[in-house]
């Protein structure tokens, strides 16, 4: 990517969440960054998730996935589900869960959590538009959410450094 572009693009400031996904006994989570509400009425979300990703074939195949929150005091998710220790199946052990009515792991640290249900889909370049309505919603802390800014690294399509002043 073009380094004036991959600039601009970091200054686009977005949520810090952990997508989190299940397919029979198989449970995963990822680092996602670009999730937005795209509509009141019904209240959609979209997710754009990497089609190379573990977790797209879940979310293609069983149609749901958990939007989970990271607030600043569950940082940790961020920490963990960014790491290379996470980049493999299964990788939800670290964190206490529960399974929402979709059957989707929450993770309890997550300051809020949103289970979802895929209702459209979209090929976006190497992402997928995942369209979703939200099942059921919690906010289980107060808190402040971590966004892109609080980070010292973003992912504009490749993670590049965030330079600080």
């Amino acid at each position: 990517m073009e380094p004036h572009l991959a600039a601009a693009l970091a200054e686009i400031s977005t949520g810090i969440y952990v997508l989190t996904v299940r397919e029979g006994e198989r449970l995963h989570g990822m680092s996602s960054s670009w999730v937005t509400q795209v509509s009141g009425d019904p209240p959609l979300l979209m997710a754009a998730v990497d089609k190379r990703h573990f977790s797209h074939g879940f979310i293609e195949r069983q149609g749901v996935f958990g939007l989970n929150v990271v607030g600043q005091k569950g940082k940790a998710l961020e920490d963990y589900f960014y790491s290379a220790a996470s980049r493999r199946p299964d990788n939800l052990e670290p964190f206490a869960y529960e399974f929402g009515e979709t059957g989707i792991p929450l993770l309890k640290l997550a300051m809020a959590v949103l289970e979802c249900r895929v209702v459209a889909s979209y090929p976006a370049g190497d992402h997928t538009l995942f369209v979703a309505t939200v099942v059921r919603a919690e906010v289980r802390e107060q808190d402040r959410a971590v966004t892109s800014l609080d980070l010292p690294y973003v992912y504009v399509g490749t993670v590049i450094s965030r330079r600080r002043n």
